[in-house]
């Protein structure tokens, strides 16, 4: 197989892996996740009819739509928490994008996400029993293969990663810009989406 493959509108995209364990992990962790509200849980309905109808559902070559990890990395002891400034959609978002080939399980893909965008080495995920668990789910628009191309969606699975104590961000090439915010202070240019992620790290995590 080739580095790249063109589908048949001439957009390039990396080839989605065969293997099949990371799209049987998302299976899994959408089965066992039981979200109290009832959008919520619609919405893990859905995903999982698009993972049941897209063997390669969990890679961006997959369109019009593909599942994505993110994560909201806080500092729980000082009541913050960091975003990212994205390039292409110009607001403040969590850490987060597309899964790849070396990421075992969703959760290592929203860890792994977390870490090359804030910086910091030491995240841990929030877990229950144990075993790292989603806060919340979100489908939004994006146009990840090109700004000239239709828009697709973005099946987001979002964690939330604990950073040490007083932790420092390093911003990466994918961001305009890297803070921590205050809960209570956070900028304007952020959606309903972030706020609901923050609330609720905030809650899980005291």
């Amino acid at each position: 197989m080739t580095a790249t493959e063109t589908d048949h509108t001439g957009v390039q995209h990396d080839p989605a892996p065969q293997d099949g364990g990371l799209h049987a992990d998302a299976v899994r962790t959408l089965t066992g996740w039981q979200p109290a509200e009832p959008a919520q849980e619609q919405l893990r309905l859905d995903y999982l009819r698009h993972l049941a109808e897209q063997p390669e559902g969990m890679y961006r070559a997959c369109l019009p739509a593909h599942i994505t990890a993110s994560a909201a990395v806080v500092d729980p002891a000082a009541g913050r928490v960091l975003l990212t400034l994205h390039p292409k959609v110009g607001r403040w978002l969590q850490m987060g994008g597309h899964c790849e080939a070396g990421d075992r399980d969703l959760a290592a893909a929203a860890l792994r996400e977390a870490t090359e965008e804030s910086g910091i080495p030491d995240l841990a995920l929030l877990t229950r029993d144990g075993v790292p668990v989603p806060v919340k789910l979100d489908r939004h628009q994006v146009r990840c293969t090109g700004k000239d191309r239709p828009e697709n969606t973005h099946l987001d699975v979002q964690y939330i990663a604990v950073a040490p104590p007083g932790a420092q961000a390093l911003i990466s090439e994918e961001s305009l810009d890297l803070r921590w915010f205050d809960y209570d202070r956070l900028p304007e240019l952020t959606d309903h989406s972030v706020r609901d992620l923050v609330a609720r790290a905030r809650e899980l995590t005291g």
